[in-house]
């Protein structure tokens, strides 16, 4: 009975960090047009947080590559190319890192910040964060 008990708690513990967390898939929404464009799964290595494009949901551009990235991101498939690098947990919001648009190439700084478990506020710019674009995601179940 005890170890049913603790296991339940267990659980419940962990669908609240779960929640909480940005850890997870998220289905990506062009700011422009409004249409949902990839999955993105974020996770965490050696303490900072980084983002892979998992699955690409025009067909059209499902083997599409990166052709105007630079350095080792150059002429990769955008499908398993890692968008968010090293971005670092500061209060409420993860920043200090970078995103890269692989639809022109350019690599911007990031913050992102959870606004409802289910929605993400990913803002890339650059110099001060005045300067660039939001995009929100959501939660892929």
């Amino acid at each position: 009975m005890k170890k049913s008990v603790l296991t339940l708690v267990l659980l419940f513990v962990t669908s609240i960090f779960y929640s909480q967390s940005i850890i997870g898939k998220w289905k990506t929404i062009d700011d422009e047009t409004g249409e949902a464009k990839s999955i993105v799964e974020i996770y965490e290595r050696s303490g900072k947080i980084y983002g892979k494009v998992t699955e690409i949901l025009d067909a059209k551009r499902a083997k599409s590559i990166c052709q105007d990235c630079s350095g080792d991101d150059a002429n990769k498939p955008i499908l398993g190319l890692t968008i968010i690098k090293g971005l670092k947990k500061d209060g409420k919001e993860y920043n200090s890192g970078e995103i890269l648009d692989p639809t022109n190439g350019k690599l911007y700084r990031c913050l992102i910040e959870l606004k409802e478990k289910d929605k993400l506020k990913v803002r890339g710019y650059i110099g001060i964060s005045l300067f660039g674009r939001t995009q929100y995601w959501y939660r892929v179940k």
